[in-house]
């Protein structure tokens, strides 16, 4: 069994995650490739996370490829989280774990309907009806906001209480539990944000507007070793855990997914990895390298055993429901945490001594995260202990 020890695994991550300032590229599209998919639950992580790979692309590149070109698609994928991946990926994720998504979405939408007492008849041929009037005017509109289609479909505006019993809870219309589940199905698309690149409130388009015939449908069994072949190129090697943890599938789903790769089992310190067998190679260290990643980065949320590359530093910079925030990388590993102030300034706070080279570097990666940024404000969408510290 080969043995793979932490500074191996430092030396691979900026080169197969573009870090290193020698593996940089303007391709935006293939900055996505690079990671698999690029986690959006936070709008400014998509753009931020390109911005940190490359040279000189601009948000503006990055809209280009999202709603011009279309070489990139929003949807929700692993563990009900939003990502942008590639749009040839797309069949794989929709295969691999939107399928899923959707049935569980109407299954439990169906069930809140059903206790509201607010349908008569079959309730899950009712959604489906609703849902493909939804599609159909979306169709027609060819972009929308919630509010637009629930003025096209009135049934959109059905109310629901999810917990009468609640001092708390109100009757809400089922606008979003409908176009949520449709985006699962792969039906419609989150388009443009209304408000800048930082923004969360989009329209929606039919997802026609990015593959005309919709998407190519594929057998589960083969989305799943796909997806695997591709994160483990990514991120391997890793343990199995981090493999099962990424994708939110269970065990038994993985090693069934992984039977259908070549892949060979390496040491990890006296855990047992994973990698595919032909990328067994040593990777050469690259030069001294420093980067800011943005909260949410799909490098540090790429594996869920993280002490190799985090050390001491995880109360710092995550919340209380795992979300990592803002990171400062030097050689393959989180030394500090950095924020957006209301002014705009970037700030930061390195958690250990890396020395003047190294911090010269890291101010450097500063003056690019603010540029990048421009006028843009962003709100974080949580902030992590260092992050109120820093911008109190």
């Amino acid at each position: 069994m080969r043995s793979i020890d932490v500074a191996e695994r430092r030396a691979r991550l900026p080169v197969r995650h573009r870090l290193a300032a020698a593996n940089r590229t303007d391709e935006v599209a293939e900055i996505v490739r690079s990671l698999v998919v690029l986690h959006a639950t936070d709008p400014a992580t998509v753009f931020l996370s390109v911005g940190a790979r490359s040279n000189t692309a601009t948000p503006a590149h990055v809209e280009q490829a999202l709603y011009d070109d279309r070489t990139l698609l929003r949807l929700l994928a692993m563990r009900r989280t939003m990502f942008v991946a590639p749009i040839e990926l797309v069949p794989v994720l929709q295969a691999s774990c939107a399928d899923a998504l959707a049935h569980k979405q109407r299954r439990t939408y169906g069930k809140y309907l059903e206790q509201a007492g607010v349908i008569d008849g079959d309730v899950q041929q009712w959604l489906a009806e609703v849902e493909a009037e939804t599609h159909d005017a979306l169709l027609a509109r060819g972009a929308a906001t919630g509010i637009q289609l629930s003025k096209d479909v009135p049934r959109l505006r059905t109310q629901v209480n999810t917990a009468p019993d609640k001092a708390y809870s109100k009757p809400t219309n089922i606008t979003t539990w409908v176009l949520v589940t449709l985006g699962c199905e792969g039906r419609i698309v989150r388009g443009r944000p209304n408000g800048s690149w930082s923004s969360s409130q989009y329209t929606w388009e039919p997802i026609e507007s990015w593959l005309p015939h919709g998407v190519p449908s594929m057998p589960v069994e083969q989305a799943r070793a796909e997806l695997l072949r591709q994160w483990l190129h990514a991120f391997g090697p890793a343990p199995m855990t981090d493999l099962k943890w990424w994708t939110g599938w269970g065990v038994g789903e993985v090693r069934k997914a992984l039977t259908d790769l070549d892949v060979v089992e390496v040491d990890l310190n006296g855990a047992t990895g994973l990698l595919l067998a032909d990328d067994v190679e040593p990777v050469a260290t690259p030069e001294p390298w420093a980067s800011l990643l943005p909260a949410l980065d799909p490098t540090p949320m790429g594996w869920q055993s993280r002490d190799w590359y985090l050390g001491p530093h995880a109360p710092a910079l995550f919340d209380t429901n795992g979300n990592i925030g803002p990171s400062i990388w030097w050689n393959g590993r989180i030394v500090g945490g950095w924020a957006q102030r209301k002014d705009g300034e970037i700030v930061y706070r390195l958690l250990e001594d890396v020395g003047a080279d190294a911090t010269a570097m890291i101010e450097a990666e500063v003056a690019r995260t603010a540029e990048w940024f421009g006028d843009v404000r962003a709100i974080p969408r949580f902030r992590t202990p260092l992050q109120r510290e820093l911008t109190a």
